[in-house]
């Protein structure tokens, strides 16, 4: 009698839990956790590889040398189609990614290996839901060998002089006629006659020839033989990217592209200039950490930092620019407050590993801005929003100021620039245009011009 109502009990359990596998399917079930989506970010600063999943994943990593692979054996799943899509999400052109394989390595447990192209510093971490995203397992991978991005620079201005010749630009004149500033509380540095090596030696050297200013009574041939072949370099930071899409326009622009599109315009126009050369935080679909991005600019000692942002608001309604500073007392407005939380916020969705070694040390660095850095921004976002208030609206007629943790480089001016709302369509549909991102990027250029006519860069007296 006690075993007909445990068997009809079993029944019904055994009835239920087919009509689960069925709604689910027999793969969903996989031990409990469920892969949502599968990512594969490739860059030639490092390549990036995201599970994401409904709940967290348990994993054990191993490093193996030769041939240079990482093998991760992820625990609480088996394997499903979702996983192997990794296989085909790797391009060919991947500089950091040779391939990826998967496979059941026990009950329960999933082995991935990636294979690598070249020895790599690999960063496994997790970060917990955020935005749209729930569960995520990352591999981060850096090779070990990096060019140095000065040396970079340089080499490609060397690369480029010959074909340049005598050629004369409104801007480079202007850089060339110009005597250094000194420094916020230091002597004006000496000027030195250049040399043919000027770059080799800049590169090595934290005092390099800089321009001198020919007197009313020099001739041409004096101006010439003072031009300098000290180096300019602009850093254009391109917000957002990989994981990070930034705002999304009501028609489905993503921020993170329009931005690179203007970044690699502008970049164009630095790069006609003598003596001018841009260098992009980043130049494809990749994720920058904030402090990261200042120390790109840092390293490469750049003259001055221009993020590139679409706005966005909560209604399609507002529209216009911004040109933004940093500010040491707080934000000069509610919004320009909102805007600085919002943007702060992109390492929280791009993801950062808070774990490394580095990331205090580098977030300590942003906290070290001066006075002087802020009024050369301010005087730049000036120059900026007074060129880009000739080729479409602006939201308000000044810089505002807020605390932008990527505008916190301590000897660079740094302005952050919100090229129009993408949240509004109309915006959104210029930002998309050809058109608008030419007249956008031309006046971009000629804000650079005008600040430097007025404040000519100084010469470089601190470390790489």
């Amino acid at each position: 009698m006690t075993s007909k109502p445990s068997s009809t009990l079993s029944r019904r359990n055994a009835l239920q839990m087919g009509s689960l596998v069925l709604l689910l399917g027999v793969q969903q079930i996989a031990r409990g956790a469920t892969i949502l989506a599968v990512r594969v970010w490739p860059a030639k600063d490092y390549s990036r590889v995201t599970i994401e999943s409904d709940t967290g994943l348990k994993t054990k990593t191993y490093f193996i040398a030769e041939p240079p692979r990482l093998a991760v054996d992820i625990e609480g799943i088996d394997l499903i189609p979702a996983l192997r899509e990794l296989v085909a999400k790797v391009k060919p052109d991947d500089p950091n990614i040779s391939g990826i394989r998967v496979g059941q390595n026990a009950p329960g447990v999933v082995r991935l290996v990636i294979d690598l192209k070249q020895h790599m510093l690999p960063q496994v971490f997790t970060l917990p839901p955020v935005a749209a995203y729930q569960h995520r397992l990352v591999f981060d991978l850096y090779p070990t060998q990096v060019l140095d991005p000065l040396e970079a620079l340089i080499a490609e201005r060397l690369k480029d002089k010959p074909d340049q010749g005598a050629a004369s630009d409104a801007i480079g004149e202007l850089l060339a006629r110009q005597t250094p500033r000194p420094a916020a509380g230091k002597p004006a540095p000496t000027p030195a006659a250049p040399t043919a090596g000027a770059d080799k030696e800049r590169a090595a050297s934290a005092n390099p020839p800089v321009a001198q200013a020919p007197s009313d009574s020099a001739d041409a041939g004096a101006a010439g033989r003072n031009k300098t072949d000290r180096l300019i370099i602009v850093a254009l930071d391109p917000g957002h990217g990989g994981e990070d899409p930034g705002a999304i326009g009501p028609g489905g622009t993503r921020e993170k592209d329009v931005v690179l599109q203007i970044a690699l315009r502008l970049r164009e126009r630095i790069n006609k200039i003598p003596n001018m050369r841009a260098f992009l935080t980043r130049d494809a679909d990749f994720f920058v950490p904030l402090h990261v991005r200042v120390q790109k600019a840092r390293r490469v000692q750049a003259d001055l930092f221009i993020s590139i942002h679409a706005d966005a608001f909560f209604t399609p309604r507002p529209q216009g620019a911004s040109v933004f500073a940093l500010s040491e007392k707080g934000a000069t407005s509610s919004s320009a407050r909102w805007m600085a939380d919002k943007e702060n916020s992109a390492d929280l969705v791009g993801g950062v590993n808070v774990k490394a070694k580095d990331a205090q040390v580098q977030r300590a660095l942003l906290d070290m801005s001066t006075t002087a850095q802020i009024n050369d921004s301010l005087k730049l976002g000036g120059a900026m929003l007074g060129e880009i208030g000739n080729v479409g609206k602006l939201h308000k007629p000044r810089v505002e100021q807020a605390g932008f943790a990527v505008l916190k480089a301590p000897d660079i001016p740094s302005v952050l620039v919100e090229t129009a709302f993408i949240s509004n369509p109309d915006e959104e549909a210029k930002l998309r245009s050809e058109a608008y991102q030419v007249q956008l990027a031309d006046a971009l250029m000629r804000g650079i011009g005008s600040y430097f006519a007025k404040n000519p860069p100084l010469a470089r007296n601190r470390p790489l």
